[in-house]
């Protein structure tokens, strides 16, 4: 992984979790928190161009743009900033990944940011059901001892 794709995941990740804040502390609606993400990311970009390669001054607005979608989740739904961070970065790269895919045909980036929230959320189970079957064996471990 080269270091243009680690700021990319990194991008993402800052991304989803800004969102997210402003959606869920902030009282922002989804819409206007990602509205506010993908221009702050745009005009950053803008500002700041001599600091950015020429790759990631055209891939910066739209990895955190697209990423700010993951974190317009209800917070009933998701609310692990890690998993969400980590939705952010696996984004990045599906999106990267993905980009010729979807060339001329649009959706690229809410194609890439359903599929890893879905991803984040499959996770968010396994990690849970893992969590209450180790739970379940402390409990039945802790039984058979009292019953000896």
């Amino acid at each position: 992984m080269n270091f243009e794709t680690i700021v990319l995941c990194s991008v993402g990740a800052l991304s989803v979790i800004a969102t997210f804040v402003l959606h869920t502390k902030y009282n922002q609606s989804a819409v206007r928190a990602s509205s506010l993400i993908g221009l702050s990311s745009g005009i950053t970009v803008l500002l700041f161009q001599s600091f950015f390669s020429e790759y990631l001054f055209e891939h910066i607005p739209l990895v955190a743009f697209g990423a700010s979608f993951i974190g317009m989740v209800s917070s009933s739904v998701v609310s692990n900033y890690v998993l969400l961070g980590a939705a952010g970065g696996l984004f990045a790269v599906l999106f990267l990944s993905a980009n010729s895919v979807f060339n001329g045909f649009g959706g690229g980036l809410g194609v890439a940011a359903c599929i890893s929230l879905l991803v984040a959320l499959a996770l968010s189970v396994i990690l849970r059901k893992e969590r209450i079957q180790g739970i379940l064996v402390r409990l039945k471990s802790r039984g058979a001892k009292t019953e000896n």
